[in-house]
């Protein structure tokens, strides 16, 4: 059985590198073959700061960003964050784009790709477990943190992973896999009630 994994670049800024780390990371997650992968890009959906009416609980959307936001993350099985950290923190761009919703994401993995300096990206990981959980999704404790990450850009502007980073992409991408299929199932037996 294929999950639908979302690779969801978080940083919208004019001289921003997450494309250039998730492109790296999707071509590593396409090889698996559990995953039917899509790149959803922050930038380019362009939500606004979260302005529907009513609680994003009761699903009562008003506006078609936010249907279209709502519908490709129902369909989503397993997610992945590719962040910068901001500021010992993570973009306002990833907390507005989970605000939106609530009963969509819940039940489902996320796991987390960040860049930065030296403690690369993961203080911007650890703020972003406790939005993830609260919406009632299991974050992985496995991730890829890359340190000073600028080294790994070649001078074509692509990104090459050293073996330890796409070590640590496989292994997420494994465990994600487990509890994609173990989180789908609970879901399943509970739309059956």
């Amino acid at each position: 059985m294929k999950y639908k994994l979302k690779i969801i670049i978080g940083s919208t800024r004019p001289t921003r590198k997450g494309p250039i780390v998730a492109r790296w990371f999707e071509e590593i997650a396409r090889q698996h073959t559990n995953f039917d992968v899509e790149v959803l890009d922050l930038k380019e959906i362009d939500l606004p700061f979260m302005d529907e009416p009513e609680h994003p609980r009761l699903q009562q959307y008003t506006h078609a960003h936010t249907k279209q936001w709502s519908k490709t993350i129902d369909e989503g099985d397993a997610f992945v964050m590719v962040t910068p950290e901001y500021n010992y923190g993570y973009p306002a761009t990833l907390k507005n784009a989970l605000d939106f919703l609530v009963k969509e994401w819940q039940e489902k993995p996320m796991g987390f790709v960040s860049y930065g300096g030296v403690s690369g990206g993961t203080r911007a990981v650890q703020d972003l477990k406790l939005p993830v959980t609260t919406l009632g999704m299991m974050p992985l404790p496995q991730a890829v943190s890359i340190p000073f990450f600028t080294q790994f850009i070649n001078d074509k502007n692509v990104f090459e992973g050293n073996e330890a980073l796409i070590n640590s992409a496989n292994l997420m991408l494994d465990k994600l896999t487990d509890w994609a299929s173990a989180l789908k199932q609970m879901r399943e037996k509970g739309n059956e009630k």
